[in-house]
């Protein structure tokens, strides 16, 4: 992955996809395993918006059995396993309990009934997934004693025991798109992050490609298409309305996801669903409260999510200090044995998504169901433009096949839809998650002793981990008060695209994921980068600041 922002300019492409999350990644994957030319454009770093702030889980869709929606519960499953077939490096299962009380709604019977049936409707779960330590297991159900081993805060007035339900967890989301993304470059797709599309290029009523702003050197070029895709996430709308005054009807309406990561393990081996202060409008069968989970992630905890419907442009949402607070509060009313305190948290992390339609004072929210998939044409009497809004991370890559399904209107007709579900990513060609940990072990020599390296190291790279070779000899050792190598930070530089501190930290390496990694490795990793990129000191100085200020931020709230 080479930033070369003059090779856009030359060529005309099939499909130009505007937008570098999960969605827009995944499209350009599957495009160009069509066979089509395609070119890849996001405005800040890939992964940085919504897919980097998720909370983390591939869901399932079990909560979709209270709807009745067994076409979203299905659609949900397959996505999981899918994520669990071709990434099985970034996607693993995670077990999750559901404290039970009495003998109704919040009781034992009502849950083990739903389970069962989400069990039997998701009966192929587990197709194509050989590693058993990757298979999604059958519901099971904890006693009261054991429950409370496990967590032994909870409150016991009524508890008849517990029921454990498994889904997906991604061990690094920004990575999880990367893996995407480098498996189209290789393929022959074109990428640039900080590539900004101020405009639509329109040839009367059509749009024949978009006009770009680098937004590191300035230059203003012209990348010809016969198709765009808007994968913009919340930023689709105003690049419409700023551009060409494509309003979408109704508009849409957008949620601040919000979750954060405490430095207390109070979970580890099971992540906790706790009922929180509201319910599911859109329920037919619900219990009292919606959940929040305590979920174990990599040494830490994450707590969320937190749903508050936003307005404005998306990147002007803030999450304040009060409003941290206020979360905190809410989780320990539904736990009190937490007894967490704003200094538990190390960050938190939030990214706008798609939301249903909720009155202005409504406490009870219904959430979004389903991606918003547009051709223009029928709506606003423009061809050749497609736009995509993810609804969420988990059905990033079937939502993303279906725009390109709708794009191939202007590509000439239709192509066979490529095995995106099948076909492993970039650095999912492996049969064992623990062989492939055995054998980063052994490459590591001495730094293999740690047990965190390596498992970190098959995590983000997967069986691409060699790659790292080509740096190892130049930067031997590890990054201060980390689990990240030296060779990681080149490796980004040189094979990922990275352009700042930023790119490293939060979103190619594990170093600033979950909590501030000190000064020392931040200075460290600024080092490798300036020599790799010439930087001047002023220019080291301002990235580490950046920095600094990003974690200061995510660690208090605005």
């Amino acid at each position: 992955m080479k930033r070369v922002i003059g090779n856009l300019a030359d060529k005309e492409f099939d499909l130009v996809i505007v937008g570098g999350g999960i969605f827009g990644v995944c499209a350009a994957w599957d495009a160009v395993l069509r066979g089509y030319k395609v070119a890849l454009l996001e405005k800040e770093d890939f992964g940085s918006g919504a897919s980097a702030n998720c909370f983390k889980m591939v869901h399932g869709g079990i909560r979709y059995i209270q709807h009745g929606d067994i076409v979203r519960l299905r659609g949900s499953c397959n996505e999981r396993s899918a994520f669990l077939r071709v990434a099985p490096h970034l996607v693993e299962p995670l077990p999750i309990v559901i404290p039970t009380y009495g003998h109704g709604m919040k009781g034992k019977e009502v849950l083990a009934a739903g389970m069962y049936a989400y069990d039997l409707l998701t009966f192929d779960r587990n197709r194509g997934i050989s590693d058993n330590c990757r298979k999604i297991k059958w519901s099971s159900f904890f006693g009261k004693t054991k429950l409370l081993e496990q967590f032994p805060g909870l409150d016991s007035k009524g508890l008849t025991g517990g029921s454990l339900f498994y889904d997906g967890q991604m061990y690094n989301p920004p990575r999880l798109v990367l893996a995407f993304l480098r498996s189209a470059v290789e393929q022959g797709a074109e990428a640039l992050n900080y590539a900004e599309v101020k405009d639509f290029i329109r040839d009367g009523d059509a749009i024949v490609g978009v006009e770009v702003v680098d937004k590191l050197s300035g230059d203003l070029i012209n990348v010809r298409s016969k198709c765009v895709i808007n994968a913009a996430g919340p930023w689709a709308e105003h690049l419409l309305n700023d551009s060409i005054s494509a309003r979408l009807k109704p508009a849409g309406v957008y949620s601040r996801d919000a979750c954060f990561v405490i430095n207390k393990q109070k979970v580890k081996d099971f992540a906790l669903a706790l009922q929180g202060q509201t319910s599911d409008p859109d329920a037919l069968l619900s219990r009292p409260a919606r959940h929040l989970f305590i979920v174990p992630w990599r040494d830490v905890n994450l707590v969320g999510v937190w749903h508050v419907v936003t307005k404005g442009r998306p990147d002007q949402f803030k999450m304040s200090e009060e409003e941290l607070i206020s979360f905190i509060d809410e989780v320990n009313e539904a736990c009190p044995a937490l007894e967490l305190a704003l200094d538990d948290v190390t960050m938190w992390n939030a990214g706008l998504v798609p939301f249903g339609e909720n009155d202005p004072e409504a406490t009870n929210l219904s959430y979004g169901k389903r991606s918003r998939l547009l051709d223009h044409q029928k709506e606003h009497n423009v061809s050749g433009l497609i736009t995509l809004i993810g609804i969420r991370y988990t059905m990033g890559r079937a939502d993303a096949q279906i725009a390109v399904n709708m794009a191939e209107k202007y590509l000439g007709g239709r192509r066979p839809n490529p095995n995106t579900d099948w076909e492993p990513v970039y650095g999912g060609d492996f049969e064992s998650f623990e062989q492939l940990t055995h054998s980063v072990s052994h490459w590591l020599g001495t730094l293999g002793s740690s047990n965190q390296i390596p498992a970190a190291i098959a995590h983000n790279y997967g069986s691409k981990y060699i790659e790292l070779t080509n740096y190892r000899d130049k930067y031997p050792g590890i990054i201060d008060g980390s689990d990240v190598l030296q060779a990681e930070v080149a490796h980004a530089v040189h094979e990922e695209m990275a352009v700042t501190l930023a790119d490293v930290v939060f979103r190619r390496t594990n170093m600033g994921t979950a909590q501030y990694p000190g000064r020392a490795a931040l200075e460290q990793s600024a080092g490798i980068m300036a020599e790799e990129l010439s930087w001047s000191e002023d220019k080291c100085q301002s990235e580490l600041h950046n920095v600094e200020s990003l974690f200061a931020y995510q660690a208090r709230g605005g």
